[in-house]
């Protein structure tokens, strides 16, 4: 049954690293409907450690399927706007067909070591760049991102053949769902690692430098420009240009100019909107409207708490005993600790924080869930407010914005945070950031709004949300 009184929308697809999420974006009544999620498909086995591949095929039948699900709910469906997990990057041919696998942002295989003995693929790339190189091209340079791939490939001499195009995920599903060239906007450019943001077209001393001139780069296309056209019950309906997942999250959250955003889940990111592109001790991404974001990634959250909830579970799972939700005890015990002598640093994998965690100053008398988790969590606390400081060390925001599914789960958490930083917060007006942030892009790629910014204004004021006071 179609949904009632949709009269003109969009559908939303959110390309996640857990799951494929796509919504009705009501542009009438500015509302996202109907959400539907499928699980993102299983990384392939049987590949070396430090590899991490998926089945390209299976993501786009994951996608159909969920289009197929939603479709009878689109009402006059006016398009597609989407996003997705950045840094994913599959070889395809001119038509978009799929020539080799998804190696997404968790792939670490740079990090072997390579040949010349000195030091792994990641260190030698390095050492042939500039610190102006890498401040160009965002001040990201790490393992996962396609660039150490694509130099990975060039020093084995495995970079495919000219004519096959290296496309994100995003683009590669619509090339495929609307038989047309894969091509990329700035957001998702940035993300392969190979972007000059002081030119904002790609960095040609770079890709000599790693011997990546064989790379057939896709066309950067600006932001709301038609990707391809979709088939959609008799008519053809555009898509529009796909952008990164960490940017929509941004616009979901309604973020303004003076706010500071914390998006906390799995992993997380401290955030700072700036009017023109701004380099420093952090990484510098493209946004919207000429803005540009600057943010720390990769702090320890979700991922990390996890570790330590499989840890205490172990010897329950050995019984045979499944622990269904294990987080309101874990909030309601580490509420109940005063301050605990115990200190704890989450960096169990390479992040932000290092690549070696540690709980110190343990004592008898503190070996409980409680003081465990009350410790992780002022960790946590302390970790964004050295960030943010690292953004801005005269602390030039006026109030937090809180985003992402663990934050919002754990009021204590929030607190803490809140109670570290001093000031005021907000929380992102819906669970499904990204769904909203595509509507924010839909409102604007349409010419409902002049930008998106004015937005962001107009569904601040739907949702009555005012600047952190």
């Amino acid at each position: 049954m179609q949904e009632e009184n949709v009269r003109v929308s969009l559908i939303g697809i959110d390309l996640g690293t857990s799951f494929i999420k796509a919504g009705v974006l009501d542009l009438e009544l500015l509302q996202v409907k109907q959400v539907r999620r499928v699980p993102f498909p299983s990384a392939l086995t049987g590949s070396p450690a430090l590899y991490r591949e998926f089945d390209p095929e299976h993501i786009l039948a994951a996608v159909k399927a969920v289009l197929n699900e939603i479709a009878p709910y689109a009402g006059d469906c006016q398009g597609v706007v989407m996003c997705t997990q950045m840094h994913g990057v599959i070889f395809t041919t001119e038509q978009g067909k799929a020539r080799s696998k998804l190696t997404t942002w968790q792939d670490q295989r740079v990090l072997e070591a390579h040949p010349s003995a000195n030091g792994t693929y990641f260190d030698v790339m390095k050492g042939r760049l500039s610190a102006d190189e890498i401040r160009q091209t965002g001040n990201e340079l790490r393992a996962g991102l396609p660039i150490g791939l694509f130099f990975w490939m060039a020093e084995q001499g495995k970079l495919p053949e000219q004519n096959l195009i290296p496309a994100s995920l995003a683009d590669f599903v619509i090339a495929n769902l609307c038989g047309t060239r894969p091509t990329v906007e700035i957001t998702n450019a940035m993300a392969l690692g190979l972007l000059n943001l002081e030119t904002m077209d790609w960095h040609d001393a770079v890709i000599s430098k790693l011997g990546l001139q064989g790379l057939r780069l896709p066309e950067i296309l600006p932001h709301g420009a038609v990707a391809g056209w979709l088939d959609w019950n008799g008519r053809r309906i555009p898509c529009y240009t796909p952008i990164g997942d960490y940017q929509c999250a941004i616009l979901g959250a309604l973020l303004h100019s003076d706010e500071l955003s914390l998006n906390i889940s799995t992993g997380s990111q401290v955030s700072l909107l700036k009017p023109q592109v701004t380099f420093g001790n952090f990484q510098t991404r493209p946004f919207f409207d000429g803005r540009f974001s600057i943010t720390i990634t990769h702090i320890p959250a979700g991922r990390a708490l996890n570790a330590l909830v499989k840890l205490l579970s172990e010897l329950a799972t050995a019984q045979g005993i499944h622990l269904d939700d294990p987080w309101g005890y874990i909030a309601q015990e580490a509420a109940k600790i005063p301050m605990p002598k115990m200190e704890a640093n989450l960096a169990f994998y390479s992040s932000a924080s290092g690549n070696e965690g540690s709980f110190t100053h343990l004592q008898e008398d503190e070996l409980s869930v409680g003081h465990l988790f009350h410790a992780a969590f002022r960790s946590m606390a302390e970790n964004y407010l050295g960030f943010a400081k690292r953004l801005s060390p005269e602390q030039g925001w006026n109030g937090l914005v809180f985003s992402g599914g663990l934050v919002q789960k754990i009021d204590f958490l929030r607190q803490m945070i809140c109670d570290q930083f001093g000031t005021n917060y907000r929380v992102s007006p819906v669970e499904e950031d990204t769904l909203l942030g595509l509507m924010v892009l839909g409102l604007a790629f349409t010419g409902r709004t002049a930008t998106a910014a004015e937005a962001t204004t107009l569904l601040s004021e739907a949702y009555n949300i005012n600047q952190v006071a």
